[in-house]
């Protein structure tokens, strides 16, 4: 752990983790059965993950952000016999009990809850080898990050092979496409619960490689690990390239990254100005993948094919993608339309066939709900979700475009664009930015607001751009850095309408 120092040995993990799995399968769980924990990053995330993989359970790590009720929906939507919660969350436990009721069992991790067993005390006294009935490999089921409604909980597969022969999602792509091994060293600086710092760490582990787990992320304290622990290996988010960047030049200067060989990032759309700099800082080692947890398809991008090609987000690892028009229709190379893929992993939303329908069409072609372009070469280039589409005087307009152009200006943080009711042009363009300084008045304020809607025009048509731009100390995002714009668009949705009356 990279804040309090505490290490787990690989026998240590291995031995928790058997104890877990022995627990599980004395409450009677079986292979395919399911348990849930919410729990902050610390030691006992890994080992509640690798106790209910030896097991072969379904297991769902929950978003630590949401509310008790929240979770309790989350845990009762999964059907999760069990659940550990941390006693971080010990307020929340009430509301999710209430929100799940027919859950078997609860038990806390790392301190006491009233009225649940203490994890601690439970598996004191199990072996901590392996159960009769062996090893089965679990999987976990995870839950969309609800950035655009309810979260929804994406079925894997069925579990049918032994552990030694199912290695995690990402584990042929790390060591096939790269080679990690036992001398790797992992930084993982996100929430666990998330997909990829969960199946990244995990499958570091299956590698033998060390892995140290940011408690929370702050980019000052990053550049530091790197150096102090001989980082080789990380995975970011583009929140967190911005916030590096925006750090004194002489931290920048003065920070040791030569350990790095490899750093990936996904999870949110990258400004190209923003991954420029960050390739000329760190060298050609970033690495960028798109994909989500519906796992249906993946594409990769290598640093010089990059280069060759701004914004891509690049070619398909897994599946076909297929880029459609409204009818269905494949479209041809250059042109905008939904992203969708063939030949990969079928998925399907747990308890929402409704949902696993709108996203499956009549060839089995499935989509998460991404727009973008392929070139002539197949690399693929994306636009933005399709939620977020703004129609302003009867034209389509995706906000990603504005978004980037205002994040290359050196006094923004972080940038949301998105569409609010208009009585003439059905939406107008708003912004709404985090600048690295608040303005300390409104003189100030209207100022940078028409230095910022003057940067934008500069590179874009004035009908992408917003005609206004509010400021606030921070965006709302989820920890793992994707922008929660539904929350923006439904408060200033919520303000028009009550100016209107």
């Amino acid at each position: 752990m990279a804040g309090s120092g505490t290490v787990t040995t690989y026998g240590e993990l291995d031995a928790a983790a058997n104890r877990i799995a022995h627990l599980l399968r004395g409450y009677g769980l079986r292979p395919g059965d399911h348990v849930a924990f919410a729990t902050e990053n610390r030691p006992e995330f890994l080992m509640l993950s690798w106790g209910a993989h030896y097991a072969g359970l379904l297991y769902t790590a929950c978003s630590t952000q949401l509310t008790g009720e929240e979770m309790g929906y989350i845990f009762d939507d999964c059907g999760a016999q069990v659940v550990f919660m941390s006693a971080k969350f010990a307020q929340r436990t009430a509301d999710a009990r209430t929100a799940a009721p027919d859950v078997e069992r609860w038990l806390s991790v790392g301190g006491a809850i009233d009225g649940l067993e203490a994890y601690e005390d439970t598996v004191a006294d199990l072996p901590s080898t392996p159960t009769e009935e062996g090893r089965i490999a679990g999987r976990d089921m995870l839950y969309s990050s609800g950035t655009t409604g309810k979260p929804k909980g994406i079925k894997p597969s069925a579990l049918t092979l032994a552990l030694d022969e199912s290695p995690v999602v990402v584990t042929p792509i790390l060591q096939g496409m790269f080679g990690l091994g036992t001398e790797d060293v992992y930084l993982s600086p996100a929430p666990l619960y998330h997909g990829a710092p969960l199946r990244f760490c995990m499958s570091i582990h299956q590698l033998g490689g060390t892995v140290v787990v940011m408690e929370r992320w702050d980019e000052s304290a990053a550049l530091k690990l790197i150096a102090q622990h001989g980082v080789t290996v990380t995975q970011l988010v583009p929140t967190m390239f911005i916030r590096m960047l925006r750090l004194p030049a002489e931290e920048r200067a003065a920070a040791d990254v030569s350990s790095l060989k490899l750093a990936i990032h996904a999870a949110a759309p990258c400004p190209a100005d923003v991954k420029q700099q960050m390739l000329d800082w760190w060298g050609d080692i970033i690495h960028e993948y798109y994909a989500s947890t519906e796992a249906c398809g993946l594409t990769w991008v290598t640093p010089q094919e990059w280069r060759e090609r701004p914004g891509t987000v690049g070619k398909a690892l897994v599946g076909v993608p297929h880029i459609l028009d409204e009818d269905g229709q494949e479209l041809p190379a250059g042109q905008d339309g939904a992203v969708w893929f063939s030949d990969g992993p079928a998925f399907e939303y747990h308890n929402d066939p409704a949902k696993t329908a709108e996203a499956t069409d009549a060839r089995g072609w499935q989509t998460f709900g991404d727009i973008g372009h392929l070139d002539e070469e197949g690399f693929l280039y994306l636009t933005d979700r399709a939620s977020y589409m703004i129609i302003t005087g009867g034209v389509n307009v995706y906000p990603q475009e504005a978004e980037d152009a205002l994040l290359s200006h050196p006094q923004v943080m972080d940038a949301a664009v998105f569409g609010i009711p208009h009585p003439d042009f059905v939406e107008a363009v708003q912004g709404v930015v985090q600048p690295v300084t608040m303005p300390a008045d409104e003189a100030q304020a209207q100022a940078l607001e028409q230095e910022l809607i003057a940067h934008c025009q500069n590179g874009l048509a004035k009908l992408k751009c917003p005609s206004s731009i509010h400021f606030r100390p921070e965006l709302p995002r989820t920890a793992t850095g994707k922008l929660l714009k539904r929350l923006l668009k439904d408060e200033y949705a919520t303000t028009a309408a009550g100016s209107a009356a």
